[in-house]
């Protein structure tokens, strides 16, 4: 079959420029919508991306008691509460407080860390289903695709790209892990037709199958991505590349070139046994300076 290959040239045509005469405007809003109490650190992780991939403004919305505990680590993200269930995780009814910013947003990206429980399925539903009637730019990931999984929405949002690992794509479509890996392709289109939407299979040599069904095959990356934490960076980088008017094709394509760079960068001076996500976010600029300065 054929695709497409996305290398440091590629991804160089598809940096967004950067204006002298611009504010934080100019390069987008991104809502997060992310975290409960277990799961802290993906929200920092996805809300600090977008920033280091060049966002205007990253806004997290969670539950107060995640906002407690990771302000202080984050001084550059702005933070709107939801509802708590049992101060735990977002409440089942914490999309009417969210519809009332929404539109405010260039791009929204959900999913990591908010768990699964009922609270959160009904709240998922509630938010894909509004966000099927927009043209809003969406990022779908980790526990928001397992809601997916267990829910009757049969198609997503026109401007979504979800991110799923082959875990999360074998609950999604109900088939096992070691078919899906066996051909990464097929099943990636097979999911972007069922769903109509961009879908981003994470693993080695990232595949990204569009939802005009078209092909990429990634080529950076290294067994040092293999940790808890980095697909929450990813969708960082992808939302952030959204804010700053990518289609949502191209800021995938990129945002998966970029996040696979800053793996082999960190490796080289960390080794691929001892890079964290924290690690990924802190060799983005080096990944950044790398791929503009590509001949």
């Amino acid at each position: 079959m054929e695709y497409t290959k996305i290398d440091i040239n590629l991804a160089k045509k598809l940096l967004p420029e950067r204006p002298l005469e611009s504010n934080k405007g100019t390069f987008g809003k991104v809502l997060n919508i992310a975290g409960c109490l277990e799961y802290e650190g993906a929200a920092y992780l996805s809300s600090l991306a977008p920033l280091k991939a060049g966002a205007g403004l990253v806004t997290l919305a969670t539950i107060e008691q995640v906002i407690n505990n990771i302000a202080g680590s984050c001084p550059w993200v702005t933070f709107y509460p939801l509802r708590d269930y049992y101060k735990k995780c977002i409440a089942s009814d914490a999309f009417s407080d969210l519809k009332n910013i929404i539109e405010s947003y260039s791009v929204l990206s959900v999913g990591p860390g908010l768990s699964d429980t009922p609270a959160i399925s009904a709240f998922i539903d509630d938010l894909i289903k509004y966000l099927c009637n927009s043209d809003k730019k969406t990022v779908i990931d980790a526990d928001a695709i397992n809601v997916i999984a267990k829910s009757d929405i049969i198609s997503l949002p026109k401007n979504s790209v979800i991110t799923p690992h082959p875990a999360e794509l074998s609950r999604l479509i109900g088939v096992p892990v070691d078919t899906i890996q066996s051909d990464r392709i097929k099943y990636a289109l097979y999911t972007a037709e069922k769903y109509s939407c961009n879908v981003v299979l994470k693993g080695s040599n990232t595949v990204i199958a569009t939802r005009e069904l078209k092909i990429y095959v990634n080529t950076s990356g290294n067994s040092a991505l293999a940790k808890a934490g980095s697909g929450d960076v990813l969708t960082g980088l992808i939302s952030g590349f959204m804010a700053q008017g990518l289609p949502v094709e191209d800021a995938s394509v990129l945002g998966v070139y970029l996040h696979g760079l800053s793996g082999e960068l960190a490796s080289d001076d960390l080794t691929v046994y001892s890079v964290l996500a924290t690690d990924l976010i802190d060799y983005i600029p080096l990944a950044v300076k790398k791929i503009m300065e590509a001949v």
